[in-house]
């Protein structure tokens, strides 16, 4: 059974573990590299977990942690849809993968943007990262033209894409 559990500063340990995890296991997948996090000190970690208005949320199956989100409010939301909230952050650890993790995780997040009022939520996802691209896809979310982030290649960006809530 996949169990969900909204996190603060004070799990800053249990989201540490997590995120080297991930940027350890899937380093193209991430805009940070592991160097950019594995020695900050705990008042990182912590200032990471206290952004106002965000969700963090990690996933576990009989109680061992095997993913993560974040949402947060996008600031720079103006026009039509003034709260765009963001998904980051998502990872999924192999021993969580084709058990529904990513779909619960998804849903958390969904569930946390449009309980804060937000209209759209949108996402970042590297290239070629067929199997978060497909999750993303299969939960509503498109593909924009929208130029993402650029990468620590130097080269590529992120993909970005947007779900009406």
């Amino acid at each position: 059974m996949i169990e969900l559990q909204q996190i603060g500063p004070d799990d800053w340990k249990a989201w540490r573990e997590l995120r080297l995890a991930a940027l350890e296991e899937a380093p193209f997948a991430f805009g940070s590299q592991l160097a950019d996090w594995v020695d900050a000190p705990e008042e990182r970690w912590r200032e990471r977990l206290s952004v106002p208005d965000a969700y963090q949320v990690i996933a576990s199956i009989d109680g061992t942690p095997v993913g993560m989100a974040g949402g947060f409010l996008n600031e720079h939301s103006t026009g039509e849809d003034p709260r765009i909230a963001e998904l980051v952050s998502m990872w999924v650890a192999p021993a969580g993968r084709g058990k529904g993790v990513g779909n619960a995780l998804m849903t958390a997040i969904e569930d946390w943007a449009r309980g804060i009022g937000a209209g759209t939520l949108q996402l970042s996802v590297v290239p070629d990262n067929d199997p978060a691209h497909n999750l993303y896809l299969r939960h509503g979310y498109v593909d924009t033209d929208e130029p993402g982030d650029l990468m620590p290649d130097g080269v590529r960006r992120e993909l970005v894409m947007r779900k009406q809530l």
